[in-house]
C-alpha cells in the first residue's frame, strides 16, 4: 500500500488496494466470470429488500460492444474501449409491495444500486479484475438504444477489464493512473449533529 492509502483504523486490506484504473488490456473476460460478479451484486442489501438493481452488459467482440462504446463520452471512449466488457447499472425506482397488495416508491432506489455496485466491484478485485464506474455517457441515447422504461433511472456504466498498460491514455490521464487518497474520517463522520467543514 502507498503511503496516500494507509487506512486510520484495522481494516481488510481488499478496501484499501482496491482502485479505479484506466489502463485496461484489451482482452476478453469470461462470461461466467463477469457472472460471479453480479452474483456477489445479488447479495447486497436493499430497503424492503426490493433488490431494485439491474445489470445491462455487453462483452467485448460481441455484437453489441460498439453500440456500447458509442454510448460513452468521447473522454471515457478513449480508455474505455480497451475494457472486457461494459455494464450498464441501473434502478427501479417503485416496487410492488407484497404486503400493502401495491405498488410504493422506493426511495433509496440508488443507493441500494450503489450498495450492489460495491460488491460487484469487491468481488471483481478479489477475482482479479479491476473495474471503473463511468458517469459521462449519453443517459437518453441508453434509454432509447436499451429499451429502459421509465421507471428506472440509470445510474453508471461500469467498465471492467484487466489493469495493463497506461500507453494508450492521454498524458493527463497517465498522470493519474493511480490509487487515489481519502479524505480522514474526521472529514466525514460526525457524532450527534452535523459538523464538518466542506
Amino acid at each position: 500500500m502507498s503511503d496516500l492509502r494507509q487506512p486510520e483504523h484495522d481494516i481488510d486490506s481488499l478496501f484499501v488496494q482496491r482502485w479505479s484504473p484506466r489502463g485496461f488490456k484489451p482482452v476478453t473476460i469470461e462470461r461466467s466470470t463477469l457472472l460471479q460478479l453480479f452474483e456477489a451484486a445479488r447479495w447486497a442489501p436493499s430497503a424492503y429488500n426490493a433488490q431494485p438493481w439491474r445489470f445491462i452488459y455487453s462483452l467485448r467482440d460481441s455484437e453489441q460492444w460498439p453500440s456500447f462504446v458509442e454510448l460513452l463520452s468521447e473522454y471515457n471512449r478513449a480508455w474505455a474501449e480497451h475494457a472486457s466488457a461494459l455494464v450498464l447499472i441501473i434502478s427501479r425506482k417503485t416496487f410492488f409491495q407484497p404486503d400493502k397488495q401495491q405498488t410504493v416508491d422506493v426511495k433509496t432506489h440508488s443507493f441500494d444500486a450503489g450498495a450492489a455496485w460495491a460488491h460487484f466491484a469487491l468481488q471483481a478485485y478479489l477475482k482479479g479484475w479491476a473495474t471503473h464506474a463511468i458517469g459521462g455517457y449519453d443517459q437518453k441515447l441508453a434509454r432509447e438504444r436499451l429499451n429502459i422504461p421509465d421507471d428506472y433511472h440509470l445510474e453508471a456504466i461500469i467498465a471492467v477489464g484487466q489493469l495493463g498498460s497506461a500507453g494508450h491514455l492521454s498524458e493527463a490521464l497517465q498522470a493519474r493512473e493511480k490509487p487515489t487518497p481519502r479524505r480522514p474520517l474526521a472529514g466525514f463522520v460526525a457524532e450527534g449533529q452535523f459538523g464538518f467543514d466542506d
